[in-house]
């Protein structure tokens, strides 16, 4: 724990066209302790990243260490949710190499997707969509616990569903595995309260992604957002839209999920998913970066002190 408390992170989603200098230069300038690495140059895939090739991640380890920054996850596109077993097993094996990746670059979560589940409304198929899901994350945290990782299920897709993730996450039985609570995401997408999310999720919560989003008449995207929607969705067939604005002008009950959190002595970080690579039209992250550590920091000294 960094000596302001609480340790702010930002996704890279919030600066696509960012280089890894870039990271290093202005995540510390902007008031953040670590990043969470969801793509670097547009690109998702890490693991064909020349930055993160086997020879060059000594390097960027000791580059991170040079600027008093961390990776504190990166978030792959792995996901459980795919009908047929070869395909889940190939997700598997690209879970393994995140993994590794993240030892040489200390990062201590690989974050993954449940995402969607076919028919939800059919209780055989929800409930062999929850174990083929579980059976994945059970798999992955058995290989990522002997090497000191941690796998993170997200709240997304139709698992932003807080019961669907309280189900699915009880069949788990390795320690390693944990939830990712989005707490944007059951909350806007899913009519839930934070505080029944929080009920179902509290034992598994290790990291949290902040946003905040307005309720608007759907409008249609220009060109470029339609671009990066069905880029979104290529990856996550359970991408949903909204209307996301800087954080705290919207309608996200931030003061609420923070007590929840402080209730809990929650010592993860609190990390800013700014999702400008799948929504062009936002603000640049020169802009929407450096509000959220100042906010945040606001916010949890209130709290606290009515805690």
């Amino acid at each position: 724990m960094s000596d302001r408390e609480i340790q702010f992170s930002f996704s890279t989603l919030a600066c696509p066209d960012w280089t890894w200098a870039d990271l290093l230069t202005f995540g510390p300038q902007f008031g953040y302790d670590g990043v969470e690495i969801r793509l670097l140059r547009n690109e998702t895939n890490l693991l064909a990243l020349p930055e993160f090739a086997a020879d060059q991640l000594p390097i960027r380890r000791r580059e991170l260490a040079d600027a008093g920054f961390v990776v504190c996850g990166l978030a792959s596109s792995v996901r459980f949710d795919d009908l047929q077993p070869a395909e889940r097993e190939k997700q598997l094996a690209l879970g393994r190499a995140y993994v590794d990746m993240a030892v040489e670059l200390g990062t201590p979560f690989v974050r993954v997707f449940g995402d969607t589940v076919p028919e939800v409304g059919d209780p055989r198929k929800r409930q062999a969509s929850i174990e083929w899901v579980a059976e994945g994350l059970q798999q992955l945290g058995e290989y990522a616990a002997g090497v000191g990782v941690r796998i993170l299920m997200e709240t997304h897709g139709d698992f932003s569903d807080s019961l669907l993730m309280h189900d699915t996450m009880s069949l788990v039985e390795s320690a390693a595995v944990g939830v990712l609570w989005d707490t944007h995401h059951p909350w806007r997408f899913f009519g839930e309260t934070l505080a029944e999310s929080f009920k179902r999720l509290q034992p598994w919560i290790q990291h949290t992604h902040w946003k905040d989003s307005v309720s608007r008449p759907e409008r249609r995207a220009g060109d470029s957002g339609q671009a990066a929607a069905s880029r979104a969705h290529s990856l996550m067939s359970g991408h949903r839209h909204a209307d996301y604005v800087l954080f705290g002008g919207g309608e996200f009950p931030a003061g609420d999920c923070m007590r929840l959190l402080i209730e809990l002595n929650y010592t993860g970080w609190y990390s800013l998913e700014w999702e400008k690579a799948w929504h062009p039209e936002l603000e640049s992250p020169e802009i929407a970066l450096p509000l959220f550590p100042p906010k945040l920091r606001r916010l949890h000294e209130v709290e606290r002190t009515r805690s």
